[in-house]
């Protein structure tokens, strides 16, 4: 048993938990159903709802890396460990509701109650200063040591990086002593009959908006605006302010106003010095590698940390809500094509050294647009210039990025900018390392779709070596003898040109290069295996047949604030030509890697990988 209060009575329900929303739910619908006026029941449920929109929206500012980068105060990246002991952050909110339900019953009618009145405004701030503010500073201070931080507050410290929802997750007891705070002035003005419905919701409102700023962990005030108003900080606190506390944990303990600590002598003497430091931008690191990434469509486009966490930190799939959010996708696509340059998504640290996802703010249909081509180029050109500027050491190129018929697998850059200290790397060794281990040993004959492309060249030259017959499925006569003639005389016999699916009927491992239908994989006998290398991955059309996943790499154990998962990827796994990225900085190797594949590293490249940490999936 653990101590009283310590643990949510609905922590084991999960998402069944906002049933406990039913009497709430239940009383308004009696309302509007009896004709009577909007009661309390309502409001409240429009309150919660607007609640955790608000620490929603501060989430999704501070993940916003692309404004937010250069003010964060801890430039640690949250993890899945943390996301998944914040998962249930909103316990507080059910809490709250509950309380509020049946607070609101001795609650005067709303109808005798003003929409918002000054009176009752200047009451409750007085009342916050006077009341709230020493009551949860004397509070916060207990709960930092002995059998109350042990048993309760210690599990809020926890999480390395404070979020907005760092500032929901905690234990019943410290909710119901912040809740208290917090209705403390509400009622007072209550019950002086000064209260209104405005004032409900403005008190709430702002109370949430600076617990959530406070945790955002992204310092929001200017410099000028501290140098100019200096007393400023003796009546709000800042990120900063809260980072510090959150880390040392034995000073900064006061609600919204540092006063309180200055009064009991717990200011931390670094705190202006910092915030000036940060406000001013002066918190960010160059980082060692970038993986140049793309949007692949509308609905994966909202799979990004700065819109739902719980989306992001899981594989990417087509779940229904999301259809919710398909407008305001839309919409974001069409100012990205109008107006947006590549930004920053995510970040992981590795070994000490900062790796980035940028993204180039471009859709996986447009890539086939032949007007826009040339834009794109641009894109991932002023990319390259701006990675070479700031020092980057490696940067490599997902997927379309790298589209032979775009830009020759990045060779265009490379011939362009002679000149480059910033390593360009396709990643696509590494990706036809990883397919070819994915064959087992006995294969003697295997059916290739996408054969003249990069990889399924690079494929069929490994496996002719290996005395494995390759059936190379291409229309083009002269692409295929091209590369049958870079094959050993004594192999090239194994490389067979074949132009119809019928050809591999018996051949029961397909390795898919070019994305085919339900109907031509008809054509393969049962028991066959589906190794691939297109985007989007083929349906899973027979049930006789398995299918494997697109070719990836599980980054090494030491990897530290990682917390999204790239696109259908399983957690801590990364496409094939992101950790031949990785393997290429990691190596320090100072070649480009453009162009065709050189078939003879492919083993040097997988011994690498393996040799840093990165397993196979």
């Amino acid at each position: 048993m653990g101590a009283p209060l310590s643990s949510w009575p609905w922590e084991n329900m999960g998402s069944y938990k906002y049933v406990l929303y039913g009497p709430l739910v239940a009383e308004a619908a009696c309302e509007w159903r009896d004709g009577r006026s909007v009661g309390w029941s309502l409001h409240l449920l429009i309150l919660f709802g607007l609640r955790s929109l608000t620490y929603q929206l501060w989430y999704s500012f501070t993940n916003m890396l692309f404004f937010t980068r250069k003010r964060r105060v801890i430039n640690q990246g949250v993890d899945f460990k943390q996301i998944d002991n914040e998962w249930d952050w909103d316990n507080f909110l059910i809490l709250q509701a509950l309380l509020g339900s049946i607070i609101s019953h001795h609650a005067p009618p709303l109808e005798d109650l003003p929409i918002l009145g000054l009176k009752g405004c200047i009451i409750a701030l007085l009342l916050h200063v006077g009341v709230s503010e020493p009551v949860f500073y004397l509070a916060n201070r207990c709960f930092h040591g002995g059998s109350l931080f042990t048993h309760y507050h210690s599990i809020q410290h926890a999480s390395p990086v404070p979020t907005p929802m760092t500032a929901g997750f905690g234990t019943p007891l410290e909710h119901l002593v912040l809740g208290a705070v917090m209705a403390a002035p509400l009622l007072g003005a209550f019950l002086m009959g000064c209260g209104s419905v405005g004032l409900v919701y403005g008190y709430v409102f702002v109370f949430d908006f600076l617990r959530c700023m406070g945790y955002s962990n992204v310092e929001v005030f200017p410099v000028r605006l501290l140098q100019a108003l200096p007393f400023l900080r003796y009546l709000i606190y800042s990120p900063t302010y809260l980072s510090l506390h959150h880390k040392e944990k034995n000073c900064n303990f006061c609600l919204f106003m540092p006063l309180f600590d200055i009064l009991g002598k717990t200011l931390n003497s670094k705190t202006w010095d910092l915030q000036r430091e940060i406000s001013a931008g002066k918190n960010d690191r160059v980082p060692d590698f970038v993986f140049l990434a793309h949007v692949v469509d509308i609905f994966s486009s909202v799979h990004v940390p700065f819109v739902l966490r719980s989306a992001s930190s899981m594989p990417f799939f087509t779940n229904p809500l999301l259809f919710f959010l398909w407008p305001l996708a839309f919409f974001s696509m069409l100012v990205m094509w109008a107006l947006s340059k590549t930004f920053l998504l995510s970040f992981y640290n590795l070994r000490g050294r900062l790796h980035q996802t940028w993204v180039v703010p471009r859709f996986g249909f447009q890539y086939f647009l032949p007007f826009a081509r040339k834009g794109i180029n641009n894109q991932i050109e002023l990319a390259i210039l701006r990675a070479d500027k700031m020092g980057v050491k490696v940067l490599s190129l997902a997927a379309l990025n790298k589209n032979e018929s775009l830009n020759g697998g990045g060779t265009l850059f490379v011939s362009k900018h002679p000149d480059l200290r910033v390593r360009v790397v396709h990643g696509n060794t590494l990706t036809a390392a990883v397919m070819l281990n994915e064959i087992p040993r006995d294969v003697k004959e295997v059916f290739l779709t996408g054969a003249t492309s990069k990889l399924g060249r690079a494929i069929a030259l490994y496996l002719c070596r290996k005395n494995i017959r390759v059936l190379m499925l291409t229309l083009s006569a002269e692409r295929f003898l091209n590369i049958q003639k870079e094959a050993p005389a004594e192999c090239q016999h194994h490389l067979v040109q074949v132009t119809k699916y019928q050809a591999a009927q018996n051949c029961k491992t397909w390795i898919v290069g070019k994305w085919i239908s339900p109907r031509e994989q008809r054509w393969a006998p049962p028991g066959t295996h589906f190794h691939q290398f297109v985007v989007p991955p083929i349906i899973g059309f027979r049930r006789d047949c398995s299918y494997g996943s697109l070719a990836a790499m599980r980054l090494p154990k030491d990897v530290e604030g990682l917390g999204s998962c790239e696109y259908t990827m399983e957690r801590g796994v990364v496409h094939a030509c992101h950790a031949g990225g990785v393997v290429h900085y990691l190596e320090g190797w100072t070649h480009h890697e453009v162009g065709a594949i050189d078939v003879d590293r492919i083993d040097v490249v997988w011994r690498a990988a393996l040799k840093h940490g990165l397993t196979p999936v």
